[in-house]
């Protein structure tokens, strides 16, 4: 089942006028929930990252935090699976094919769940290859918009070469993946690039920042050169269906001294799979 406007239907009876402007221009945009044992992980966040996205492309809310929650709680319950993932999508919905803002639409909102199937525990012995691309996205990559073709074109690198994923690289500096947060170890320091507007703002990526400093794991949140990169003793990735993945291949190279995922990871793996588990058991939605 999916929640399309005020209506929860099957899937196959959804339809969109083609005049939507999420059709037309993509003018719209998107957020991914996971959800473990039925409950949304870290809902406030995730609804704050929606409502960043949204002030963003100067689109009004459709929905206030405790009606998106109500949703939520009920999607969750119209669908099969203990661990799921919810995909929302907000556009500014049908008007005459303008570029400039419509006077009066109403916004489009959708939303539907998938299972959700974290990274095989095999892919977190051996760790994943990447690639690197340069960063050819637009301004404003904080914004999670729904015109995702740059994202789209820099991912199939990545899969044209069997890897996982594509690291960018802009003006010499790290910024993210494709479709996830990038963290290097270098010299015994975790970093990662601050959050502005050429990254999308992980709430995963969150999390593993908390958990460094409430565990005493070095870091830093700053510009990584591409140099600390590509001499990384470790890489990896973070995304909210993806959570905590090693990269141990880049361009073919590998990554650190033998090509398999470090410790910095595995402390982060499992101080992040322990988090988990707490605030599930909590019965708290965050």
């Amino acid at each position: 089942m999916i929640y399309l406007n005020g209506k929860f239907l099957p899937m196959e009876q959804a339809t969109v006028p083609v005049l939507d402007r999420g059709f037309i221009f993509g003018d719209g945009v998107y957020e991914v929930i996971p959800v473990y044992s039925r409950k949304p992980f870290r809902l406030s966040e995730h609804l704050s990252r929606l409502q960043h996205s949204l002030d963003g492309i100067r689109l009004q809310n459709p929905h206030t935090e405790a009606e998106w929650a109500d949703l939520i709680e009920r999607i969750i319950e119209l669908n099969e699976g203990e661990d799921q993932y919810l995909y929302l999508h907000i556009t500014r919905g049908v008007a005459k094919r303008d570029h400039a803002f419509p006077r009066a639409a109403t916004p489009t909102v959708f939303m539907m769940s998938n299972p959700l199937l974290t990274p095989l525990g095999e892919l977190l012995v051996s760790g994943v290859p990447a690639i690197t691309a340069r960063d050819n996205r637009w301004g404003r990559c904080d914004i999670k918009a729904i015109s995702l073709l740059p994202n789209i074109l820099l991912r199939q690198l990545a899969v044209d070469e069997q890897a996982t994923e594509t690291i960018l690289l802009r003006d010499g500096l790290l910024t993210e993946g494709a479709a996830s947060n990038i963290f290097v170890v270098k010299d015994n320091l975790l970093l990662t690039p601050p959050k502005d507007h050429r990254i999308l703002p992980g709430i995963t990526y969150d999390v593993v920042l908390e958990l460094a400093k409430a565990h005493g794991v070095p870091h830093a949140v700053r510009d990584v050169p591409e140099s600390e990169l590509r001499t990384a003793q470790e890489i990896m990735l973070t995304s909210s269906t993806k959570e905590v993945l090693p990269i141990t291949r880049l361009d073919g190279q590998p990554v650190g001294n033998n090509g398999a995922p470090g410790p910095v990871f595995h402390q982060l793996n499992q101080l992040y799979q322990a988090y988990k588990q707490e605030v599930m058991r909590a019965h708290v939605p965050h």
